[in-house]
């Protein structure tokens, strides 16, 4: 058997399993809101305004007024010292994935976050909306 021929089989065999990775849904809500918690943590306006869906863009049309608001309504997610995802929940197959994110803020309290995180028509997901509820103990979605 040729190493080419090898190569070739390998790399069939292993596509189905990458592929599996990107379709997950719940995965690639979570890969966003960590990113875009990670962007607001670093105080980086453009990357987290980036992961906001086109309805958050029209009540906030720039990367300030954005972030503006988020310092405002949503201090835990935006000074998050530590987080860990909880459940979460498909909405039409994976068109919208609820996420239950529980947050320690710098101040020494507890929330849970419960993100909605839309599929786009490109493929992507966006996150289109957060619940703060002020407490240690998961209450679910």
């Amino acid at each position: 058997m040729s190493a080419r021929f090898v190569f070739v089989i390998l790399t069939l065999l292993l596509l189905p399993v990458s592929a599996a990775k990107a379709e997950d849904p719940v995965a690639d809500a979570q890969a966003v809101i960590a990113a875009q918690i990670s962007a607001l943590v670093g105080n980086d306006a453009e990357t987290a305004y980036s992961y906001a869906s086109p309805g958050i863009r029209s009540l906030y049309p720039n990367k300030d007024q954005f972030l503006q608001m988020v310092r405002k309504s949503y201090q835990p997610v935006y000074a998050a010292s530590s987080y860990a995802f909880g459940r979460s929940k498909l909405i039409g197959g994976g068109e919208v994935v609820l996420q239950e994110v529980m947050i320690s803020a710098k101040e020494g309290k507890d929330w849970t976050a419960i993100y909605e995180v839309r599929l786009m028509d490109d493929g992507s997901y966006k996150v289109n909306g957060v619940r703060m509820i002020r407490n240690t103990v998961s209450q679910g979605i």
